[in-house]
């Protein structure tokens, strides 16, 4: 809860994400810069693969836009057609900033926390690990108890 109350008083959030999309016979890695503004909304640029880098673009609860030149950028959706991988950033800080935790346990000197969310109709879980200096570390998203996006979460910052 003191997390959610620092993000949700703060100015603007950045951290660096590692994705992982996994379409069950294929996984998609990508990686990207993320800044977060207050009111969650997502501004971001990829850094990882060479073939996407400099893609950067912003997504928000109405949707989002990307900015490129000579790359294109196309992840097949899952969650039934819903969800697109680059939403992951937007999904887990929603999630931290008002999913409802339905559960919390410590493991090796991390926190797991297990959330509820919704994106549309469809209910998302969440599991979110906090590292020892209550900092998200990585997330994991779960559509009908199968996981389909991990966000791996480095240099975060409350700004």
């Amino acid at each position: 809860m003191e997390l959610r109350s620092k993000l949700l008083q703060a100015s603007a959030c950045a951290f660096d994400a590692a994705i992982t999309a996994d379409y069950g016979d294929k996984i998609h890695t990508f990686s990207m810069n993320c800044r977060v503004d207050s009111g969650g909304d997502v501004l971001f640029c990829i850094t990882e693969p060479d073939t996407i880098s400099g893609i950067s673009g912003e997504l928000s609860g109405e949707g989002g836009k990307l900015t490129f030149e000579d790359a294109a950028l196309h992840f097949e959706l899952l969650a039934e057609e819903q969800l697109s991988p680059i939403s992951a950033p937007w999904i887990f800080i929603k999630t931290l900033r008002s999913g409802y935790i339905t559960s919390g346990c410590r493991e090796n000197g991390t926190v797991r926390l297990s959330i509820d969310d919704s994106y549309e109709t469809d209910p998302l879980a969440l599991d979110i690990w906090l590292n020892q200096q209550q900092e998200p570390e990585r997330a994991e998203i779960l559509y009908d108890g199968r996981r389909i996006l991990t966000v791996d979460v480095v240099n975060f910052q409350i700004l």
